[in-house]
């Protein structure tokens, strides 16, 4: 199995690109989204748990993600995992299960944090795209998926968002085997990187 991470600040078109990708390379392609490895604050109030900082990376199930990549590249099949944004708890599914296959493509803002899991990957790409186009998208994203308001969403931006994308999201662009520009509707590169995906999994058949 090929392991694809798209990294990136939220807004700039990741999930967008692995969908694109997914389609273009076709069957034997899934996605898994880091945002579903939040850690569970079950403890806590919806109040606590609203004003907890989700763009640290500390945040994230590091070992649980780690577990879960490693079970699917050895060929083993792993429990579908989900992240509840409304309520900001974990909404596992224990019933669903997901099989390996040829390509699996890993995206988040924290997805190259890691270096256990960046060393697993084949190929590592940053979506590069202006800061306020991808404030434009998460207030889109967040009003129309998640409920919020402007107020909710321009706190946490200056709180937690800017200040972790500038201490840590802009930096992951030091790790990328390729920077993409303009978003993830770039078919250009879609073309080239499913291309090069599969010259890969035809030589590594032979």
């Amino acid at each position: 199995m090929l392991l694809i991470g798209i990294c990136g600040a939220s807004g700039s078109g990741k999930s967008t690109l692995a969908q694109e990708l997914k389609t273009s390379i076709g069957d034997g392609c899934i996605i898994i989204n880091h945002d579903s490895y939040y850690r569970n604050f079950a403890e806590l109030s919806f109040p606590e748990r609203v004003v907890l900082n989700y763009d640290e990376p500390e945040i994230f199930d590091h070992d649980l993600f780690l577990s879960d990549i490693t079970s699917l590249l050895e060929g083993r099949p792993i429990t579908q995992k989900a992240y509840d944004f409304v309520h900001h708890l974990r909404a596992d599914r224990d019933d669903i299960w997901i099989q390996p296959t040829d390509v699996c493509i890993v995206e988040g803002i924290h997805v190259f944090h890691d270096p256990r899991v960046c060393a697993k990957m084949f190929l590592k790409l940053y979506m590069s795209v202006e800061t306020d186009i991808c404030l434009l998208r998460r207030i889109e994203r967040d009003i129309n998926e998640r409920g919020r308001s402007i107020d909710n969403i321009s706190a946490q931006y200056l709180t937690t968002v800017k200040p972790m994308y500038n201490k840590y999201i802009r930096n992951y662009i030091d790790f990328a085997d390729v920077i993409v520009r303009g978003g993830g509707r770039n078919a250009r590169i879609v073309d080239i990187l499913t291309g090069y995906v599969r010259d890969t999994l035809q030589g590594n058949k032979k």
